[in-house]
């Protein structure tokens, strides 16, 4: 167990009430990265919260309900696919073909964990490589965060307003709170700071007058269904899906640096017990399944990561019901409109604190494993990890092959662990 007992630990289930409005808060935070991806692909909002929510309940299914992990669409993805859809004149046949193949990568890969064992993780990632990574999965995802609160350069005073008031809040709650409320500290933020963002003119409700009030979500399947409100692509095997397929490299060390962030969090070793064979191929068959659907790649999200550290909530069925209730706002034309309003501002000013609780978390696995910083070894591993990670350091392998950031980092770290001497 965590050195604090959570509040609400893996196998505990929250009164109805309660359950409901922890489960609105994961989806909540979720909605930032969940919507943004599509509308950047200039894809379905809707299809995206749909294959979100049941891609959540694959992985569930897949890991026997034992990881409180919320899928989300992947920003890994995000050039790969429009370069993909380019090629195409806009068809998303490529593209979807090659993340579906993404989704069988990560299956093959869990075979292969499961003839092999785990036992090679303690060798290849110990705390001195673990810390490192965890702190480059945090950091490097700032800049998203800094820019979405509007702290830029000749930025508007009424989006970094809109981000302090809702970052202010979540703390505020979290300190200073009491009873239940102090566990729903960022849903309660997210109200505040879009209440504070509309009173500043930030928010146009357009599409919500616009919107219907129930609509079927926006699917594509890969042959013609005869049903008006479906779309179709084909399955496509040509240089432009397989040129996605390298990005498997990149997401499956997010994977596994975010399932060790969660596992620092709860105490528990969950690429041991139900072990990554399971928590991949729940991954794979998500993302295999959205792009089957038409919608974009999923992937574990540092948000609920935060979320769990900060609330100290980490039960599988406020997960299952957050995943639920997007299904659910997947067929809510009229609630999916109003979500996509939510300013970047607001969802800015949540993610400064949720990247940073990741990070910090990384500072923890050094501090309680005693990592001696005065052998060289460990110094330089950590020094060239951070850099690498954080400084934006890009390695090209070929014309498709492109590994950079957390992978890159997670990788460069791995080998000098191997390859450095140790010290007496």
């Amino acid at each position: 167990m965590a050195e604090k007992k959570l509040l609400l630990d893996i196998h505990e289930s929250p009164e109805l009430g309660k359950g409901l409005l922890l489960s609105m808060q994961h989806v909540f935070a979720m909605f930032g990265a969940t919507i943004l991806v599509p509308l950047l692909l200039k894809m379905s909002v809707s299809t995206a919260l749909l294959a979100s929510g049941i891609g959540t309940l694959i992985y569930m299914i897949s890991t026997r309900f034992s990881v409180p992990v919320y899928l989300g669409s992947s920003f890994a993805y995000i050039s790969a696919v429009a370069f993909a859809k380019e090629q195409m004149g806009g068809d998303i046949s490529a593209a979807q073909t090659g993340i579906i193949l993404v989704g069988l990568i990560y299956v093959l890969v869990a075979i292969i964990v499961t003839k092999t064992g785990t036992g090679w993780i303690d060798r290849l990632l110990p705390p001195i490589v673990i810390g490192p990574m965890i702190i480059v999965i945090g950091l490097g995802l700032a800049n998203t965060a800094v820019t979405g609160a509007g702290f830029v350069k000749d930025g508007d005073w009424r989006h970094m307003l809109v981000a302090g008031i809702s970052a202010a809040v979540a703390v505020l709650i979290q300190t200073k709170g009491k009873g239940f409320v102090k566990v729903i500290p960022f849903l309660i933020a997210i109200v505040c700071g879009y209440i504070a963002a509309a009173l500043l003119g930030l928010v146009d409700f357009t599409p919500v007058k616009e919107a219907a009030w129930f609509a079927l979500p926006t699917i594509s399947l890969p042959f013609k269904t005869g049903i008006r409100s479906f779309g179709s692509y084909h399955f496509y095997f040509g240089a432009e899906a397989l040129a996605i397929l390298p990005i498997a490299v990149v997401t499956i060390a997010e994977h596994i640096g975010d399932h060790m962030v969660l596992g620092e969090i709860t105490g528990r070793q969950f690429l041991k017990s139900p072990g990554l064979h399971r928590t991949l191929t729940g991954d794979g068959i998500a993302t295999a399944f959205s792009a089957l659907i038409g919608g974009p790649a999923n992937t574990t999200y540092g948000e609920n990561t935060g979320i769990v550290g900060m609330t100290r909530i980490a039960s599988v069925s406020v997960i299952r019901n957050a995943a639920f209730i997007a299904i659910a706002i997947s067929f809510c034309a009229k609630f999916t409109a109003l979500i996509s309003t939510i300013p970047s501002a607001v969802l800015g000013g949540m993610s400064i604190i949720l990247y940073g609780v990741v990070a910090s978390n990384g500072l923890k696995v050094l501090i309680r494993n005693r990592v001696d910083f005065n052998q060289s070894r460990n110094l330089v591993i950590a020094s060239v990890m951070l850099v690498l990670g954080l400084g934006g350091a890009v390695l090209q392998i070929g014309s498709s092959l492109l590994i950079s950031g957390t992978a890159l980092a997670a990788i460069v770290g791995v080998v000098l662990n191997l390859i450095l001497p140790k010290e007496d």
